[in-house]
């Protein structure tokens, strides 16, 4: 787990796995080399399209969710979910 903003990534990890189809291929990256913090956010095949959702809405309440977890950690950050 990172030591840069654990909450946030225990939260999407908890969220991400409890869409998927297959929870143990989900993995968090903390990338640090950017302005902000991102968390690229990798699934299982198949799966991106669940986490996405219709139209991003999906993806958009993780986003919202896991900024709010961040704030506890005192940093901002972005959320990529990648193929």
């Amino acid at each position: 787990m990172s030591d840069v903003a654990p909450t946030a990534v225990a939260v999407l990890e908890h969220i991400v796995k409890s869409i998927v189809d297959d929870p143990d291929q989900v993995t968090v990256e903390v990338d640090e080399s950017g302005q902000r913090t991102a968390l690229n956010v990798r699934v299982g095949e198949g799966d991106l399209g669940r986490v996405i959702g219709r139209r991003g809405r999906t993806a958009a309440s993780i986003r919202t969710v896991t900024r709010a977890a961040a704030s506890k950690d005192d940093v901002e950050i972005d959320i990529e979910f990648l193929d």
